[in-house]
């Protein structure tokens, strides 16, 4: 569990994050300076760099903290709980928690090569969190905690992009519960 210091450290990246990507959705990310978030967080432009190194990064600010999240939820499931139940519904639950300011934040990403680029980058930097995380509750081997963790990576990602397709009509929810179900190992692993 993360110390007071840690979580105020968290608060603060996440409420710089949200004020990054409600200027960069209302004006576009390139026409965005890391002064105009500042500004508008009301914090100094060295105080933003404390908490990202890039203007990119704020973009993903809540990523990580959300990989952090995710992998102290994961240690903390039931020592019996098969790794692939357990990353569904911890992922899940994370899914539905970021729900609402999701598309616009994909679509963010989708139009912006590099955060495409980023985007990658960070992702794998989280998954190899929950990964730590899945083979200390686990004590499996190393590949098969990759090949979980993987596959179940691959299965949000392609509920997400679904979910953009689809647009408001879309259940995001219901496309991550078929992918995790259409995923899930044939063997059992123990």
């Amino acid at each position: 569990m993360a110390g007071l210091r840690e979580r105020a450290r968290r608060a603060v990246q996440a409420e710089l994050a949200a004020v990054a990507l409600e200027l960069f959705t209302a004006r576009g990310f390139d026409e965005v300076t890391v002064d105009d978030i500042a500004r508008a967080a009301g914090v100094s432009k060295r105080s933003f760099f404390r908490y990202f190194p890039a203007k990119e990064d704020a973009v993903f600010g809540g990523v990580q903290v959300m990989g952090d999240d995710i992998a102290e939820q994961l240690a903390a499931r039931p020592t019996d709980e098969p790794p692939w139940e357990s990353l569904h519904a911890v992922l899940r639950e994370w899914v539905a928690r970021i729900d609402a300011e999701s598309q616009a934040t994909l679509r963010l990403i989708e139009r912006t090569p590099s955060l495409r680029a980023r985007f990658q980058q960070k992702r794998e930097e989280v998954r190899g969190s929950i990964a730590a995380a899945l083979a200390v509750r686990t004590g499996l081997d190393p590949f098969t905690v990759d090949l979980l963790t993987t596959a179940a990576g691959a299965a949000v990602e392609c509920a997400s992009r679904e979910w953009l397709r689809a647009g408001p009509e879309g259940d995001h929810m219901e496309l991550v519960d078929t992918a995790f179900t259409r995923l899930r190992p044939a063997a059992a692993t123990p």
